[in-house]
């Protein structure tokens, strides 16, 4: 068996997914992206298999999903927020980073039907002044938002994980591994859902590896992989991701609305 090519998402809270993969070379050819970078991989064929985000998944109906792995939160997840000095349901003009589609379509559903408001959206690099000096308030996801010190700024961060637990009761998905069907075998699957599993045992050792060296980083980065986001795409979770499908689509955000598809759990 060939080892297929594999996208990863770059952030933190991707590392325990890939936990060990690179001593996989039997299986996998590992490489790093944006978020966005890795979906577009995925549906040009670059690659076999992407850890991407989860609104990616509706691109292309032939795509399946990794079971039992994914990114997601329950609450407040630290690492995709607003930094803005005026209360979301005031904003006029939002400048997002546009690294990842989830968190723009996930913002867009926010300001719909949680907020009641229409802000303009603007897309910029994200730097966060250049972005405040142009908008209202700022998206910013990924480690930036993780480790941003905004009350020094004097802002506020308005946690998307959290008003969309809120709003509907459920957990968010972020990313998953998505491939096409018949691309990933069960030996594929199996030594993914290993990799999440010792990853989630090895904490401390992917902080200490992949956080900036000084202890008040490192604190965020174990609270945050062991409090604010989780690894398992449990029934909860996957009622979440259905729901925010649904919401994308209504809104006109995606064009289509498909099944949730898995590749095959290998044995027990």
């Amino acid at each position: 068996m060939s080892p297929i090519r594999v996208s990863a998402v770059e952030y933190l809270n991707a590392r325990p997914l890939v936990h060990g993969l690179e001593a996989r070379p039997d299986l996998f050819d590992l490489q790093f992206d944006i978020p966005s970078r890795c979906a577009a991989q995925l549906h040009d064929r670059s690659v076999d298999l992407g850890l991407i985000p989860s609104i990616e998944y509706l691109q292309r109906s032939d795509y399946r999903i990794v079971p039992d792995v994914a990114v997601t939160s329950d609450g407040d997840v630290a690492s995709v927020a607003l930094f803005t000095t005026r209360p979301a349901t005031s904003l006029r003009s939002v400048a997002v980073d546009s690294s990842s589609r989830t968190a723009s379509a996930l913002l867009r559903v926010l300001c719909t039907e949680w907020w009641d408001i229409d802000p303009k959206m603007v897309k910029l690099r994200p730097d966060l002044p250049v972005m405040l000096k142009r908008c209202d308030a700022a998206l910013v996801i990924g480690d930036a938002a993780l480790f941003l010190d905004y009350e020094s700024q004097g802002l506020e961060k308005v946690d998307l994980g959290d008003e969309w637990t809120a709003m509907t009761s459920l957990p968010f998905v972020w990313a998953m591994w998505v491939g096409r069907q018949g691309a990933v075998h069960a030996d594929h699957v199996k030594a993914l859902q290993a990799a999440r599993a010792s990853g989630v045992q090895a904490i401390d050792e992917i902080v200490a590896r992949h956080c900036p060296d000084d202890e008040e980083s490192l604190e965020a980065g174990r609270q945050y992989l062991r409090n604010n986001v989780s690894f398992d795409l449990d029934e909860r979770a996957l009622a979440g991701l259905r729901k925010f499908h649904e919401y994308a689509y209504d809104l006109r955000v995606v064009p289509t609305r498909n099944d949730l598809r898995f590749f095959e759990s290998p044995p027990a």
